[in-house]
C-alpha cells in the first residue's frame, strides 16, 4: 500500500506524525537510555574461564549464579545490612530466586553484573539484576525476592522504619532511572 500526499503540508503533517510516533515509541526510548543506566549497582567484571564452563562449552548456570549472588556487597552498606546488624540478629533470607537466559557466555567473555532495588514492603524486598556483555546487551537476568529475618526467631519481620525509609529512597532513586525493558516475573505487594 503506498499513500500519495497531494500538498506540501500534507507532506509536512505525515512526516510529523511518523516522527511524533517514533519519539514516543518505547523502543526509541531503549534507544536513548543506556542499558547499564537502569541497573545503579555495578558488579565486577568477571572473565569466563574454561573451569566456569560445562559439556556444552558455555558458562554453566551455576557460575552464572555465582556472579549474581556475589555482586550483593552493596546491601550491606547501603540497606545498613552491615555487620552490627547482623550482631544484633537480624538477616536477610532468599524466598524466590528466577533466572533467565538470552545469551550464553564462552571461555574468554567478560561478564558485567549490574543490579536494581525494583520494590521493597516492611518485610520483602525484590531485587534484580543483569549481565551484560562487553556490547552492553543484556546476556541474562535475575531477580530475587529476600525476607528481612529475625534471627532468634528463624522468621520474617517488619524492618525497622528507619531501616524501611533508608530502603525506600533507594528505591524511589532507582525507580527514577526509568522502566526495566523486560518482562519481571515475581512480585511483592506494594506498600
Amino acid at each position: 500500500m503506498s499513500i500519495v500526499l497531494k500538498s506540501s503540508n500534507e507532506k509536512h503533517n505525515f512526516l510529523f506524525a511518523n516522527l511524533h510516533f517514533f519519539l514516543h515509541n518505547s523502543l526509541f526510548k531503549l534507544f536513548c537510555i543506556a542499558m547499564k543506566d537502569l541497573f545503579p549497582y555495578k558488579g565486577k567484571k568477571v572473565t569466563v574461564t574454561q573451569d566456569m564452563c560445562d559439556f556444552n562449552g558455555h558458562m554453566n548456570v551455576n557460575f552464572i549464579k555465582e556472579v549474581f549472588e556475589q555482586g550483593w556487597e552493596f546491601t550491606l552498606k547501603d540497606f545498613g545490612f552491615d555487620e552490627s546488624y547482623l550482631e544484633q540478629g537480624y538477616s536477610s533470607f532468599t524466598l524466590e530466586d528466577n533466572y533467565r537466559f538470552k545469551k550464553e557466555f564462552l571461555v574468554g567473555d567478560d561478564i558485567f553484573p549490574a543490579f536494581r532495588l525494583l520494590n521493597v514492603n516492611e518485610k520483602l524486598f525484590h531485587m534484580i539484576g543483569a549481565l551484560f556483555n562487553k556490547e552492553g546487551t543484556i546476556s541474562a537476568m535475575y531477580e530475587t525476592v529476600e525476607g528481612h529475618i529475625d534471627m532468634a526467631k528463624r522468621k520474617i519481620i517488619p524492618m525497622d522504619s528507619e531501616r524501611l525509609d533508608r530502603v525506600i529512597k533507594i528505591k524511589k532513586e532507582h525507580d527514577s532511572r526509568g522502566e526495566i525493558p523486560y518482562e519481571l516475573r515475581l512480585r511483592i505487594r506494594n506498600l
